[in-house]
């Protein structure tokens, strides 16, 4: 699985229905990992959404549009996957959101005062590791 290639500035935010989609092609990205197709996306989706085969596909196609997700034919179908992981997406907008911020240092600091302990015991030994990885 690659990551997406968009730069930090060109991070993409999801919608509702995009995140259901992503939050589905990323739980079952293992069961198949060939992808899934918009029949197999449409029926995954939670039962409460009376969504059309259509507004699903659409959906599809803006995600690849945006890079998102992958596809491939099958037959006369496309199956999409993931292109990233959730938590690559994450970071990436986390990234996008600092360099919107106009005081990046400002910015950190209000994330940080609103950190659990357990949180900032997280990013230290997040920290740590990234320290470790580039000697």
């Amino acid at each position: 699985m690659t990551t997406p290639t968009s730069s930090p500035a060109s991070t993409p935010r999801l919608g509702e229905l995009e995140r259901a989609v992503m939050e589905q092609l990323w739980d079952r990205a293992a069961e198949h990992p060939e992808g899934e197709s918009v029949r197999e996306v449409l029926e995954g989706l939670p039962a409460g959404r009376d969504l059309a085969y259509t507004t699903v596909m659409t959906v599809l196609d803006r995600l690849t549009k945006k890079q998102l997700v992958t596809r491939a034919r099958d037959g006369r179908a496309w199956r999409y996957r993931p292109a990233g992981t959730r938590e690559s997406l994450t970071a990436e907008t986390m990234r996008a959101s600092l360099e919107d911020a106009s005081d990046r240092h400002a910015a950190l600091l209000h994330f940080l005062d609103g950190a659990s302990p357990d949180e900032l015991a997280e990013l230290r030994a997040a920290l740590a590791e990234v320290e470790r990885r580039r000697g």
